[in-house]
């Protein structure tokens, strides 16, 4: 792993590609780049054959040049670090800080690779690179590159083995805050790895493992439990928690099923007012309207002392109606 520090003082652990891959990359790139220069030589060789023996030798270390020095900078700067023999050895091109290279990267890592790949051969990007810390030749270095692997293999995650049934929700009211996340690191790895390890070898880490635990939360294992079904218990417990945090839906206010208006469907002042669940449909919407929405015929009725309440504002505001 290669520690790159990004202008954001972000570290990045990064596979820096070493011999092996780059050369394989390198030879890749070179049988595409020297077929396509006899490709482009005989071309030439047709269409300068009317030249004189300068011009034929002019044209031709152009082109060398051309094929071999220019096409590999304008793929590199293109394809942002990626040719096609890093591409099938899924490696790339970045700068020391992980960012993709431009043109002058490029342009010096060609300009070097003459020097290091074409006139001696490999041989000196191979010392530079068996030398670097990081597989760098001396083109990477006066550029400011580094080649790094793409496609790393993942690891298998193995899961964690499940605590004892009787066990399950034991530890439901314990404090986990206090527990780091390296000792986590260590008992996940501890439990994936158990099977493997000597019986009083593994028994021996889980004591140490629980004692940790132990010492952290302040609460011991129930009378009779092993080390390793604690840590699976403990470890269960915080699975348990991380799983409700991360999928909890939260209803929002006013929307539970308590705080619904009055017309809900659990108010129902109609049936309970009606004496009969046959009869309130048809006469509460008939009788009950009419009869209190018709006035009676014959003429309006006298005011009578019942109304009597109904002056108090009126003398309180010095109004007096019409006789």
């Amino acid at each position: 792993m290669s520690d790159l520090v990004t202008g954001d003082a972000v570290v990045l652990g990064l596979r820096s590609a070493r011999l092996p891959s780059r050369a394989l990359a390198v030879l890749l790139d070179l049988f595409v780049y020297v077929g396509c220069y006899l490709v482009v030589t005989f071309a030439l060789v047709f269409a300068t054959a009317s030249l004189d023996d300068a011009a034929q030798a002019a044209v031709s270390v152009a082109s060398l040049l051309l094929v071999l020095v220019g096409v590999p900078i304008a793929v590199e700067t293109l394809s942002h670090g990626r040719s096609l023999g890093k591409l099938a050895c899924g490696l790339r091109v970045v700068r020391e800080d992980g960012g993709p290279i431009r043109f002058r990267h490029a342009l010096v890592r060609g300009a070097m690779g003459v020097v290091e790949l074409l006139m001696t051969l490999g041989t000196i990007a191979c010392i530079a690179s068996l030398v670097s810390e990081r597989g760098r030749r001396l083109g990477d270095v006066f550029a400011g590159t580094l080649v790094i692997r793409e496609r790393v293999p993942g690891a298998r995650v193995m899961p964690v083995p499940p605590p004892p049934p009787w066990l399950a929700g034991r530890f439901t009211g314990l404090d986990l805050s206090a527990v780091p996340e390296g000792l986590w690191l260590a008992i996940r790895q501890y439990l994936t790895r158990m099977d493997q390890l000597d019986p009083h070898t593994g028994a021996a880490m889980a004591a140490r493992l629980a004692d940790d635990v132990v010492a952290r939360t302040g609460t011991p294992p129930p009378a009779g439990v092993t080390a390793a079904a604690f840590l699976m218990a403990v470890v269960h417990e915080r699975q348990t928690r991380d799983a409700a945090r991360a999928f909890a839906v939260q209803a929002p206010p006013g929307s539970g099923p308590m705080a619904a208006p009055a017309s809900g469907p659990i108010a129902m002042p109609v049936p309970m007012a009606s004496p009969s669940p046959v009869a309130a449909p048809f006469t509460a919407p008939v009788a009950g309207p009419v009869a209190a929405s018709a006035p009676p015929p014959g003429p309006a009725p006298m005011p009578t002392p019942a109304l009597a309440p109904a002056e108090a504002p009126v003398r309180r505001t010095g109004f007096a109606p019409p006789g």
